[in-house]
């Protein structure tokens, strides 16, 4: 549904009260595409349109929200065909098909004039071909989010371990409980999982290695320890059944109602996991337990917004991106009232909220791996695709290991050529 956002719309904007001035400067339409559709990023994307409205009075922004499954393939119509000004994507090799097809523009003397202050930090994952192709707004821990009630109930503390990882999932599994819910059905779910049995298994660098093609999915020793480590709570039945049929907010009400004590997750899930009743006094976080004797790799994606090469006013696209980028925005946006999530500017702040705080401690003291960007954006698209596949195919079906790998790895003959 399109929006038009005038000026004059107070709303209930997030980001208010910051001190900003109402400008003159801006004109014409401002059209943003974006695939906040869940119900807390969408009022900080509503909010966020609301008050740079407020800053340009004579601005009008077209606010357009769409499904985020679905902005995935529709992208690249949106951009080719009457592109937008503004559009939500993600960081590293998830821009690579847009920048390569010249559907992105080079932001690079915005980036060079200062516009980002608090950002270099993140320019490298904003950077391809040695250019700069839009600006993050978030960033957001993975890890596993459990039921310490329950944990409690069974006597259980946080593993450290793998091996306690299974001790631990034994005594859930006696309860009458699953380990762990999840939804496959969108497949990037099975991703998350393959991301971290590897980065524990292997470490962060073959990890990274395997998503730049230059590891054989099956001659390469390592791929097949991993699949093996994974089976083992695949064939334990750790997880929830039929998650073939569910997205990642279908399996959430096995959590809730305590079928299963932990969701292997992104911290977007907290708010959904409080919407849904749990307190804060059942719900807590650890990082994935250890495997091989690696530093701690971590995922960690990187949202972000990018201008379209054919924007109609470049103008306000700029200013939009230098508001979003700013460290006041950002601490605003990503508290526990809006994303939930880690602001990337370095000069914000972060958020007095329990799992912000563990997030921000794990990636900024104990990330000493690396830190990826999630399997479907470090791998190139048609790689992680049909890597995903066969990811939940392996979860669903470990016997078809074999052909799963021979098919990945004719993939990956054809996708680094």
């Amino acid at each position: 549904m399109l929006k038009s956002i005038k000026a004059t719309v107070a709303g209930a904007a997030l980001v208010a009260g910051l001190g900003t001035v109402a400008s003159a400067d801006m004109s014409g339409t401002l059209r943003i595409m974006s695939d906040m559709s869940n119900p807390g990023p969408r009022a900080v994307m509503e909010g966020l349109a609301a008050d740079f409205g407020a800053m340009h009075p004579d601005l009008t922004i077209e606010l357009d929200i769409i499904d985020r499954e679905a902005w995935k393939s529709q992208i690249r119509n949106a951009l080719s065909a009457n592109p937008p000004d503004v559009v939500n994507w993600y960081a590293a090799n998830r821009m690579g098909p847009y920048v390569d097809s010249g559907l992105f523009m080079d932001i690079s003397d915005w980036w060079a004039a200062g516009d980002y202050a608090g950002l270099d930090s993140v320019k490298g994952a904003m950077t391809i071909d040695g250019k700069q192709w839009g600006v993050p707004y978030t960033y957001y821990q993975w890890g596993i989010y459990y039921r310490e009630d329950i944990f409690k109930e069974l006597g259980l503390t946080e593993p450290a371990t793998f091996d306690e990882e299974i001790a631990n999932c034994q005594v859930i599994i006696d309860s009458g409980r699953k380990c762990y819910t999840i939804g496959s059905r969108y497949l990037w779910t099975a991703g998350g999982w393959f991301d971290y049995m590897n980065m524990r298994t292997n470490g962060f660098d073959h990890h990274m290695a395997l998503a730049r093609g230059e590891l054989s999915w099956t001659e390469d020793a390592g791929v097949r320890e991993t699949f093996a480590n994974w089976r083992k709570l695949i064939d334990m039945g750790a997880y929830v059944e039929d998650h073939q049929t569910m997205n990642w907010q279908d399996a959430m009400p096995a959590m809730i109602n305590g079928e299963a004590t932990a969701y292997l997750m992104g911290n977007f899930v907290v708010d959904q996991l409080r919407n849904g009743g749990l307190t804060d006094d059942q719900l807590d976080f650890y990082q994935f337990p250890l495997i091989g004797d690696y530093p701690q790799g971590e995922d960690a994606p990187t949202d972000t917004f990018h201008v379209a090469s054919g924007a109609p006013n470049p103008d306000a696209a700029r200013a939009f991106l230098k508001f979003v980028a700013s460290a006041d925005v950002q601490t605003a946006i990503n508290g526990p009232e809006g994303l939930g999530q880690l602001p990337v500017n370095a000069n914000s702040a972060v958020a007095d909220d329990e799992f912000i705080q563990q997030g921000f401690a794990m990636l900024s003291g104990n990330a000493q791996g690396g830190v990826a960007q999630f399997f479907d954006r470090d791998f190139p698209a048609e790689m992680a695709s049909a890597g995903m596949e066969g990811l939940q195919e392996f979860m669903v079906f470990p016997d078809n290991l074999d052909d799963i790998l021979d098919r990945l790895e004719f993939t990956r003959s054809r996708v680094y050529q």
